[in-house]
């Protein structure tokens, strides 16, 4: 049986685009961890069995929607901290890359998203943190790379 291939945290890439043509995209520095989530909306309908209507119905279920979310959270670093904030006051959403990179392919998610929420705390003699949320605004469009030799 051969092992999993798997990456580590620094290969799975949160990346904030600029307003420059082409567009040019950084990881804000901080993050020490992130997550995505891939949503599916669902519609619900109740099918019925032809044969015996008396029986209870099976639920039949109809994409009606795709989005995802990026969570991350980590130190509120300085280099980044301007970053965020623009992001999260601008009224547009803004470019956001994903990136999971695999040592023979790599996945990435491109569209733009909405920072729905920025988040800060501090404790006494510890690091302030930032945890951060983004919604996709439209389609997060997927591409994977291989890795060429």
């Amino acid at each position: 049986m051969a092992q999993a291939t798997t990456i580590k945290g620094g290969k799975f890439r949160v990346l904030i685009g600029n307003d420059a043509t082409p567009i040019v995209y950084a990881a804000p520095c901080g993050f020490t961890q992130r997550s995505i989530t891939l949503n599916k909306g669902l519609e619900e309908i109740n099918v019925p069995d032809c044969e015996d209507p008396d029986k209870v119905d099976w639920t039949g279920r109809d994409a009606t929607s795709l989005s995802m979310t990026v969570s991350g959270e980590g130190v509120l670093a300085a280099e980044s901290v301007d970053t965020w904030l623009e992001a999260f006051e601008s009224i547009d959403s803004i470019p956001v890359k994903v990136e999971w990179e695999f040592p023979a392919k790599t996945i990435t998610w491109t569209g733009l998203m909405h920072i729905e929420s920025l988040e800060a705390g501090a404790q006494n003699g510890q690091r302030a943190t930032l945890n951060v949320t983004m919604q996709s605004d439209g389609e997060m469009v997927r591409v994977t790379t291989p890795v060429t030799p």
